[in-house]
């Protein structure tokens, strides 16, 4: 018997890049298969706070065990911005290209470029939370390169590589990313869970 589990999600590839990871002990269902078509309240203050928050209305609108993740940029000189309000620094359009141009624009004569990704997971199983973080430093670049991923990736680049975000297959992003180190934590804490 698979244990069901849902991703507050509807984006394809996140899903199935984590239903890969988990493997057959689970199945993986997305809010389009749990019939959630209304916008889940992103309130917080904090990436933490925004995960918990998906999560949990989830658990209670819908009772299924589920997981949510939110995901931050946060930029060393502009105090940790655009962090909780990443998706819509630019407005809420939430429209990446107009959040990349802010972004280089506030750092035009900025020096230190210092950065980092942090993607938070939140996983509520029988109404008991638990949270797993990824992070990932890196430098924002002065222009945008590459054009695979989303959101902020053609202008950052990861400590660990030469390419930016944008320039990796996704594969290659899966290995380092933010969101591929709390997966990691994610699947091991559910592999306690799996069925032989």
């Amino acid at each position: 018997m698979n244990m069901k589990l849902v991703f507050a999600t509807n984006n394809p590839h996140k899903l199935q890049e984590i239903q890969q990871l988990l493997g057959n002990s689970f199945e993986l269902l997305s809010l389009n298969d749990i019939h959630c078509d209304e916008e889940i309240p992103e309130n917080q203050e904090t990436i933490e706070g925004n995960a918990t928050e998906k999560s949990f209305y989830i658990f209670h609108k819908y009772g299924f065990n589920c997981f949510a993740d939110d995901t931050g940029l946060e930029i060393d000189a502009l105090n940790g911005e655009p962090g909780v309000y990443s998706a819509r620094y630019a407005g809420e359009e939430k429209i990446s290209e107009n959040n990349i141009q802010l972004v280089l624009q506030k750092l035009a004569k900025i020096n230190n470029r210092k950065a980092r990704f942090k993607t938070v997971i939140s996983l509520v199983i029988d109404g008991r939370e638990t949270q797993f973080e990824g992070i990932v430093t890196g430098l924002i670049l002065e222009e945008k390169r590459g054009t695979t991923g989303f959101g902020y990736d053609p202008i950052f680049k990861p400590d660990e590589s030469q390419l930016s975000f944008a320039e990796m297959t996704m594969e290659e992003k899966g290995k380092i990313s933010h969101r591929g180190r709390a997966v990691q934590k994610l699947v091991e804490y559910l592999s306690q869970f799996a069925i032989e």
